[in-house]
């Protein structure tokens, strides 16, 4: 049996998906179909339950799930070491990242990385930041990158940057003619945000409560995508990061107001599973994102 197909075990237990199983391993959904077979022929017993809510493993395949997920743990502990070992910047690297900032911040760290380190082979997805807590504890993932890190006892938060955040109106909104705010002025207007669970949107109440501003939401969104399109209609204005928005500001389609009292700015912070010793890949792509040459790009 190989490693790999263990692997590949792994992440279509932990999608629930044949064809993002396939994409995290670059291989086609018939190759993953059929080294799951293969396995099932090998312990001659079903693995995995198919339904509309995706593969789930059998009883069987939940003994196998957790005996393959410390097989993985160990080889990944010995590349790690053979590599150290060898001063070798390869192999595969999983990072998971909030969207505003996978979209929108990302690009440039990664292409320089990938630029110094192409023999490491990337893994980026875009994923709720519940989820990347829950996949960095989990091991499923190297590193993750978030908006305001929470403390866990399993986590690692290593500082990032801070992002500022400002004022995001459409472009007849009577705002739009302003360059500058109080954030008093935002009372009783029409807001929309990310949902009540995301951090970005707690501090920002947490904000609105302090300073006695009243702000009425009318739609609650779980990206920041969504979140801009509903600006651009004129559902409300919003509060978002700057970086997010600068495509929409360049083609009119959404104005920027800076508050003129006040200087948001949302910490981001990489986290890792405390106590793992990380690969020499993932150091370095922590290396990288904490260049101050990359950082300025976003000032």
């Amino acid at each position: 049996m190989h490693i790999e197909t263990l692997k590949v075990f792994c992440d279509v237990v932990e999608t629930g998906s044949f064809s993002q199983a396939a994409a995290q391993n670059f291989i086609t959904q018939s190759a993953v179909s059929q080294q799951l077979r293969n396995l099932e022929t090998k312990y001659q017993c079903r693995l995995l339950e198919r339904s509309r809510s995706g593969a789930k493993p059998t009883p069987e395949g939940a003994i196998l799930y957790r005996a393959s997920r410390e097989i993985l743990e160990r080889y990944r502990q010995i590349e790690t070491e053979l590599q150290e070992s060898a001063k070798i910047v390869c192999g595969p690297l999983r990072v998971a990242i909030v969207y505003s900032v996978g979209l929108h911040e990302l690009p440039p760290y990664l292409k320089e990385y990938l630029r110094l380190y192409p023999q490491v082979n990337v893994h980026v997805e875009y994923s709720r930041p519940n989820k990347i807590y829950e996949d960095t504890i989990a091991g499923r993932i190297d590193l993750g990158i978030v908006a305001y890190p929470s403390k866990h006892p399993q986590i690692q938060i290593v500082p990032f940057r801070e992002d500022k955040l400002v004022v995001v109106c459409p472009p007849d909104h009577p705002l739009s003619n302003q360059k500058r705010v109080t954030l008093s002025r935002l009372d009783g207007e029409t807001f929309v945000g990310y949902e009540r669970e995301v951090a970005t949107r707690r501090a920002l109440d947490q904000l609105f409560r302090d300073r006695q501003i009243q702000v009425r939401y009318v739609g609650e969104y779980d990206n920041i995508e969504t979140i801009k399109r509903a600006v651009e209609i004129g559902q409300g204005i919003s509060i978002v990061p700057l970086a997010s928005v600068r495509h929409e500001v360049e083609h009119g389609t959404i104005k920027v107001v800076h508050l003129a009292d006040e200087t948001i700015l949302r910490p981001l912070g990489i986290v890792h599973k405390k106590g793992r010793h990380l690969s020499p890949a993932a150091v370095k792509f922590i290396e990288v994102l904490k260049r101050p040459d990359l950082q300025q790009l976003h000032e």
